[in-house]
């Protein structure tokens, strides 16, 4: 009965991953020409990619190439290569959607990619995370990648004295 049910109901998210893949798919093709390029010359694609969005005033129009580019500084900067699953999860928090990912399996790489996209727009990112501990962290390990493509990078603290304030406000 179930597997009659299955034929019948498609599931959403497989039409939604078959459509993802067909980006990363554009994605991978340019894999070769940003490997080919010097480290001074993929660092220059950053003002490229900007200068194309100005004229075309569409991340989605240069989404490929700037997940391609992070992919590569991500291997030069770091020696992790982002992998296709990866790459869907970045596509889909750049859609606003929710990707579920347990521990492990790369949520700090994949947040690179649609923070370095963004940034393209010429607008700042903000990466938040749960923890002080975690925001250093990765600040620092991700940051290298950001510098890499000539973007700044800082972290924010929380020392916890604004919250201890605001509760005894509260009570």
């Amino acid at each position: 009965m179930l597997n009659f049910l299955k034929k019948i109901i498609k599931n959403s998210n497989d039409e939604e991953i078959k459509n993802l893949s067909k980006i990363v798919d554009q994605i991978n093709s340019l894999e070769d020409k940003y490997k080919s390029l010097s480290d001074s010359d993929l660092k220059k694609s950053t003002d490229i990619l900007k200068e194309k969005y100005k004229s075309v005033q569409s991340l989605d129009s240069i989404l490929p190439d700037a997940f391609a580019l992070v992919r590569e500084a991500s291997k030069r900067c770091l020696s992790m290569r982002h992998f296709d699953v990866q790459l869907i999860g970045g596509l889909c928090l750049h859609q606003g959607k929710i990707a579920e990912m347990r521990t492990g399996e790369g949520k700090t790489l994949v947040a690179t990619l649609p923070a370095y996209l963004n940034t393209l727009s010429g607008g700042t990112v903000h990466v938040v995370t749960v923890n002080d501990y975690l925001a250093k962290r990765d600040s620092v390990w991700m940051g290298k990648i950001y510098n890499f493509l000539g973007l700044s990078v800082g972290c924010i603290q929380n020392n916890g004295s604004f919250i201890l304030k605001k509760i005894q406000m509260v009570i």
